[in-house]
């Protein structure tokens, strides 16, 4: 399972993006870190101290571009993940090698399967569709602090959704990056259900101030069939329950969703493997946006209206290629 994508803040100073199972980890996180505390009370504990060392020592390397391979992009494995669902990758328009760019990621679903499909593997052809241009995907920066699972996530051109790291990508790795933020976030996720296409972005405006700060161009881009992977109990806005996910996603920064899919041995019985659903995600034009170190209140509205309003065309644009309707609308809160 991908790691998740979680999303850049409305406000404050840090930020958080994806999940397996809503914004979290996946399960062989927790279990290495078992592992190397239980070293610890062994003949072999000089392994977990070795370790502790090196973490020490490379505390910071997330927050300055990671250590990517780009081997882990080409694994036949990605093949076979894109082709389950499978995944496709469109292109409506040039990335010029020679600018930066934010790409916002939406909706978010349960598992941003189209954004770590499309932007973190090689397997739908994205360096072939722009080529000259370095995707990253940036998650939660909690996710950063397990051992050897921090490993895998840079290795892979994962980053933390901080502002630290992506300003770091967008001023200091020289030009032709593209950095991916599942804007909507952990929020977004409570509300994802088959059929409901609801996006959290009224608000959010972090992104657009960070794009305007490093004169990132802004690049939207939309999963369709992200929102089919799961059936998700969704509780209404009031009730206990909701309450009860929201306190928790403000206090660990992913929401815990009641969701399922399908069973191992059968589409018919309900576990927790995916559907196999089409996704299709389609990157939309880009927003030419200027650096201005300081933008006001009123320039970061403006670019964010202009996002918006470039979103809900591509949206409208291609709905009724991939799987939706004619009356079907994009709802943004």
């Amino acid at each position: 399972m991908p790691p998740c994508a979680h999303c850049w803040p409305c406000r404050g100073p840090r930020s958080e993006m994806s999940v397996p199972g809503c914004s979290s980890s996946p399960c062989s996180s927790p279990v290495t870190l078992v592992l190397l505390v239980y070293l610890v009370f062994t003949r072999f504990w000089p392994i977990s101290a070795l370790y502790l060392a090196w973490v020490i020592f490379d505390w910071d390397t997330p927050e300055k571009g990671g250590r990517r391979l780009p081997c882990l992009r080409r694994w036949s494995v990605w093949r076979h993940f894109r082709d389950y669902f499978p995944v496709k990758l469109v292109k409506t328009h040039d990335l010029s090698p020679g600018h930066n760019y934010i790409i916002g990621s939406h909706p978010h679903g349960i598992l941003c399967v189209g954004a770590f499909c499309n932007f973190i593997t090689g397997s739908t052809g994205f360096s072939e569709l722009f080529p000259g241009i370095r995707p990253f995907l940036t998650t939660l920066a909690g996710n950063f602090r397990l051992p050897l699972f921090r490993e895998y996530l840079m290795s892979g051109g994962l980053c933390p959704v901080t502002r630290r790291a992506i300003g770091h990508l967008l001023s200091k790795n020289g030009t032709g990056n593209a950095v991916a933020i599942v804007i909507g976030g952990a929020a977004e996720s409570l509300s994802c259900s088959p059929g409901v296409t609801t996006l959290i972005l009224k608000n959010r405006k972090g992104f657009v101030r960070m794009a305007l700060q490093h004169g990132a161009f802004l690049v939207p881009s939309f999963s369709f069939g992200e929102n089919e992977l799961f059936r998700q109990v969704v509780f209404e806005e009031g009730s206990w329950m909701r309450a009860v996910q929201q306190r928790f996603q403000k206090m660990m920064g992913f929401a815990p969703c009641v969701f399922y899919g399908r069973g191992l041995t059968s589409v018919r019985s309900r576990g927790f493997l995916p559907y196999a659903r089409p996704i299709t995600t389609v990157v939309g034009e880009p927003v030419t946006v200027p650096k201005i170190e300081e933008p006001s209140s009123e320039v970061v509205d403006l670019y964010h209206g202009m996002y918006v309003r470039s979103l809900l065309k591509l949206f409208n644009d291609n709905k009724t290629k991939y799987g939706l309707s004619e009356g079907d609308e994009l709802r943004i809160v």
